[in-house]
């Protein structure tokens, strides 16, 4: 499989499906795995691009500090590294504020598609993000990411997530540097990322409240905000509804021309 070196640092990545491309930039410690009920539904009318971010999984794992920057320059790298001219940006939390650094500094971004972001760390609750932590325990983790019901009544794929995230996932020292990026990122002025963006947010999400997820899209000049029952990983647990909506935002900004 492809990796691409961003000074020194290499960066694991997996692409799929054929035409324009779709970039996923994951959430805070967590493996490719994240993205893979909106792969299943992507790949094929899109080219998909799934990496990991330094310190998870197969990308190598620098001492931090890590910043947002830095991992804006590891996206660009790997977009780069596969040739891509313009990707629309899927991110989640911190990839979804990598997504809103990259579309400033950088040229290939079409469009953003945010779940759980906000414009700022100090809109993001710390605890609740810590909370969310393989270390904090296989079960724990999950009860700020999933809803009380969805977690009821998917105990073999929350099984499955638990494995999932033992191979991929950050631990130690590298969770503890994307987690410091979160908390300590500023947006660049919201004015000046004029790209199409829509804004998605839980309900119930411990870690960005639907405050700073609506105030984020509504300074954005072309944002917009879509509210999901359910908690952190709201866009997993309603995989078919989001990716349906997603799906028809890739579709009204692409002519599907490679």
């Amino acid at each position: 499989m492809p990796t691409a070196t961003n000074r020194g640092v290499d960066l694991y990545y997996e692409t799929d499906g054929e035409g324009p491309t779709v970039a996923f930039v994951g959430d805070v410690g967590y493996g490719a795995w994240l993205w893979g009920w909106h792969h299943d539904a992507v790949a094929g009318p899109y080219e998909t691009v799934v990496f990991d971010h330094r310190g998870t999984g197969r990308s190598d794992a620098p001492a931090g500090p890590y910043d947002v920057a830095a991992l804006a320059a590891d996206l660009e790298a790997v977009l780069a590294d596969h040739g891509v001219r313009s990707a629309h940006l899927v991110g989640a939390g911190l990839g979804g504020m990598v997504a809103l650094r990259y579309a400033h500094e950088y040229s290939r971004a079409r469009t953003l598609t945010l779940y759980c972001t906000a414009a700022e760390g100090s809109a993001v609750d710390a605890e609740a993000l810590a909370a969310l932590s393989l270390e904090a325990g296989p079960e724990a983790s999950l009860s700020g990411a999933f809803s009380d019901q969805f977690r009821a009544d998917a105990t073999d794929l929350l099984d499955r997530i638990t494995e999932w995230r033992r191979e991929e996932d950050a631990t130690g020292d590298a969770w503890q540097a994307q987690a410091a990026a979160v908390t300590d990122f500023s947006a660049p002025p919201l004015y000046e990322v004029t790209l199409p963006t829509t804004v998605f947010y839980g309900l119930d999400d411990p870690v960005v409240a639907p405050d700073a997820a609506e105030s984020l899209a509504a300074d954005l000049p072309r944002g917009d905000s879509e509210a999901v029952e359910g908690r952190h990983l709201c866009f997993v647990e309603h995989a078919p509804a989001v990716t349906d909506r997603l799906l028809a935002t890739l579709d009204a900004h692409t002519d599907h021309e490679v």
